[in-house]
């Protein structure tokens, strides 16, 4: 079940708002934490950003690596594909 957490805070005159300390310490939210800020026009939703996992990144590469073996792609391919899509955006083709 789901514990919500309700606190007010004020918004400052430079628009800084300070999240209570409870909040910041049951989501482990230290100084420096980056947060991705979005709004229906009515309401407010803070997402803190998690940095991604170099471990993730990797297997997605390697992922990518094999499927690009598998499809007999070279790194010419790769070029001539970049190529292509930056010649129709110009000519609008």
């Amino acid at each position: 079940m789901t514990r919500y957490i309700s606190e007010i805070t004020v918004v400052s005159s430079k628009g800084q708002v300070v999240l209570p300390k409870a909040i910041r310490n049951k989501l482990k939210l230290n100084a420096g934490t980056k947060l991705m800020v979005f709004s229906d026009g009515d309401n407010i939703l803070l997402k803190p950003i998690t940095q991604p996992d170099i471990s993730e990144f990797r297997g997605m590469m390697d992922a990518a690596q094999q499927w690009a073996d598998e499809m007999g792609m070279q790194e010419s391919d790769i070029n001539d594909a970049i190529t292509s899509v930056r010649r129709k955006k110009k000519t609008g083709k």
